[in-house]
């Protein structure tokens, strides 16, 4: 399935010269990992307390970029530098779902959009990442299938509050979003079990 996150290779390759600085610096992944989490949080609460002024949503795909070139820098510094740990593969999932979740909620203060169905993104949000994570418990890779995986989550995201701070359209059209990501997540959801099966089986048959 097509997905931003088909992209990760050449934008890491863009990313390698700031990664060798953040590394001569004396950074760690796990250093970056947490920060970014926190980095998150912080865009949160900053949206939360100015929410009544819709362009404080410009923050929002404005920090979801540099986001995405965090969780890249974090990856590339534990590969390319000797960094992995088994704290690290820890603090990596849990750190981007608890960001998501947390970016996510900001749109619960926005008057028109229905909670229950943000509610639903964030639950089947999780649940495609933990899928995802299921892959190597059950012998498969950890499995980033699409349509609507972590980059493309940010990137519909970052499009929703871009909309709202330029005022594009009625922030009513916020729900359609939303059925339309849920029914992609259920999509991605199935295709992450569908293609970690897949693997085992080709797996078996070498």
């Amino acid at each position: 399935m097509v997905s931003v996150y088909q992209l990760k290779t050449k934008f890491q390759a863009l990313l390698r010269p700031l990664v060798q600085k953040i590394f001569n610096a004396g950074f760690t992944a796990n250093q970056v990992t947490i920060a970014t989490c926190v980095g998150s949080f912080i865009v949160a609460l900053i949206i939360v307390l100015g929410v009544n002024h819709h362009w404080i949503f410009a923050l929002l795909p404005v920090w979801m970029f540099i986001r995405m070139a965090l969780n890249a820098v974090d990856g590339m510094l534990a590969r390319e530098f000797n960094q992995q740990s088994v704290l690290g593969a820890y603090l990596n999932e849990l750190c981007d779902v608890i960001a998501d979740s947390a970016l996510l909620l900001v749109f619960a203060f926005v008057s028109t959009v229905n909670p229950l169905l943000l509610t639903v993104v964030i639950i089947l949000s999780l649940l495609t990442e933990y899928a995802g994570v299921m892959g190597p418990l059950v012998g498969a890779s950890r499995r980033y299938d699409g349509p609507m995986g972590k980059s493309d989550r940010a990137l519909v995201i970052g499009i929703m509050a871009a909309a709202i701070a330029i005022d594009l359209l009625p922030v009513t059209w916020i729900n359609t979003l939303l059925w339309i990501m849920a029914t992609l997540l259920v999509y991605t959801l199935i295709n992450r079990i569908v293609q970690g099966l897949k693997e085992l089986s080709h797996q078996q048959k070498g």
